[in-house]
């Protein structure tokens, strides 16, 4: 009796598993794929709102994350102009995703990519926070160049734009230990009451090599440096300088600041 296990057989069987395994993983992709998507937007809420010192703990729960955000109030900016835009709609707006796409984005002079980032989006989404009416911080998303990856954060300022209230990245690819201090807590905890700019709003903020000398004079513009991650580090530096500077929101926060910042 011939035997039933022939090659052409096993590749047969070998097919239509693959073909079978093949549906039911795309089909998972696609139902998770809303899912994935909501928590990562919550995870980005999550952090802004701990890099503003809104929200104190890291595991707070998702009620706790989206009744906290309700104290944010994001407006879409033109970086070139530092105007607010409104025929842009905020909630579905993915500033990563403009900046990729030619028709939305901008490509950086090499000369003045700090960051080196070679290209950005031509608008941008603040958040801002208001006390009695008024605005009393505002938070800008940031990113750059680390050692190993691009750090995407967000930067919150006092409504004088100029001190930091809050300091943090929501993701990266760098060398846990070492530019991967950048999730410290100590570390980010340094840059609260740091001066962004000089009396002139130059971008001066630095992270120096090793320990800031408390009696230096540019001490309030200088924040300790990343053990062992210099390149990491100085990504720091420069993705801060560039944001904060004529290129990135240094328009808008020069309105902000003259009017009053509404």
């Amino acid at each position: 009796m011939a035997s039933k296990d022939t090659v052409g057989r096993t590749i047969g069987v070998a097919l239509v598993i693959c073909i079978v395994c093949s549906i039911l993983v795309s089909t998972a992709a696609v139902k998770l794929k809303g899912l994935q998507k909501e928590n990562a937007d919550l995870d980005i809420k999550k952090n802004l709102l701990l890099s503003a010192g809104i929200l104190k703990n890291p595991k707070s729960s998702k009620d706790e994350i989206l009744q906290a955000f309700e104290k944010f109030e994001p407006k879409i900016v033109n970086l070139e102009t530092g105007e607010y835009v409104s025929d842009v709609d905020i909630a579905t707006f993915d500033q990563v995703k403009y900046a990729k796409d030619p028709s939305t984005n901008m490509t950086i002079d090499s000369s003045k990519d700090i960051a080196k980032i070679k290209r950005r989006s031509k608008l941008a989404k603040v958040y801002l926070v208001k006390k009695n009416g008024q605005v009393s911080m505002v938070v800008l998303p940031v990113h750059g160049l680390g050692l190993w990856s691009t750090l995407y954060g967000f930067l919150a300022l006092d409504k004088d734009t100029s001190t930091v209230k809050g300091f943090g990245f929501y993701q990266h690819g760098e060398t846990p230990g070492l530019g991967g201090e950048v999730d410290n807590a100590n570390w980010k905890a340094k840059w609260i009451g740091k001066k962004v700019y000089d009396e002139n709003f130059g971008p001066v903020i630095k992270v120096v090599k090793g320990l800031v000398n408390p009696s230096h004079a540019n001490a309030i513009y200088e924040v300790d440096g990343l053990a062992g991650a210099t390149i990491t580090s100085n990504g720091v530096t420069n993705l801060l300088r560039y944001w904060l500077g004529e290129n990135g929101f240094g328009p808008y926060l020069s309105k902000f600041r003259a009017g009053g910042g509404i």
